[in-house]
């Protein structure tokens, strides 16, 4: 059973006058656990799709043939939702990790952290939890540090457990690697896969880097709006094998 199903997804903007098509019924399922990495060109509506997944968007209504877009998550209609069931979902189930980090930089490294875990809730162990979570990191020694003392792999690792802070069921990555070298970049990877394998986790990652498309579980590709996979049937949700 899929945890997450994505169905006739899609997504257009106006810019002034002008109707922009991003997303043309993007159909995806990811099982419980699964790790999926969309790749695609810059462009392509790769962070557009995240942003659906995570309620932080909401997809066009309907399509030219009336049928109607559904992303369900743990047999949950997410494009059901309420503004405010949307708010629940984006702070308990969903976990974001973003390229540009979106640290606070007036607040230390254990606050941003610790921030995540304040909305909507009172979580009287929040801050021994996020300074297990930076422990975990590798960053327990620099709790007091704010963002500008860090270097890009260590805010990273800090927006991993910002991230995680909520035990979520879905961690939704956008381009996790992109603002870091190489070497550094693989270090967060294993970091990210680690962790999330202890908590058993779902998660889709989305990049334009072949090599981190490659850690994932599989890979589908987003072309011209739409998913792209071989192995794929004709009309249905994207599926392949794991690689």
């Amino acid at each position: 059973m899929p945890a997450l199903i994505i169905h006739n997804v899609r997504k257009t903007y106006r810019l002034g006058k002008v109707m922009v098509p991003v997303l043309h019924g993007v159909d995806l399922e990811v099982d419980e656990g699964e790790v999926v990495a969309i790749l695609g060109a810059s462009g392509s509506g790769k962070t557009t799709l995240l942003h659906l997944i995570g309620g932080l968007d909401r997809p066009d209504r309907t399509s030219r043939n009336g049928k109607a877009a559904r992303i369900e998550f743990q047999g949950k209609t997410i494009t059901a939702f309420s503004t405010r069931e949307l708010d629940r979902y984006r702070a308990r189930q969903v976990g974001f990790i973003f390229q540009f980090y979106h640290l606070l930089p007036e607040l230390t490294l254990l606050q941003n952290v610790m921030i995540a875990g304040m909305i909507g809730r009172t979580e009287p162990r929040l801050r021994e939890r996020a300074s297990e979570l930076v422990a975990a990191v590798g960053l327990g020694h620099r709790l007091a540090h704010r963002p500008a003392e860090l270097s890009g792999g260590e805010r990273q690792r800090v927006a991993i457990a910002r991230a995680l802070i909520n035990a979520p069921a879905l961690v939704l990555a956008d381009e996790p690697t992109g603002n870091l070298d190489e070497r550094t970049g693989g270090e967060v990877l294993d970091l990210l896969h680690s962790l999330r394998r202890e908590r058993r986790q779902t998660m889709v990652m989305v990049t334009h880097d072949h090599r981190t498309a490659e850690r994932a579980d599989r890979i589908v590709h987003l072309k011209d709006g739409r998913i792209v996979e071989s192995g794929s049937r004709e009309g249905g949700p994207a599926r392949s094998t794991p690689i």
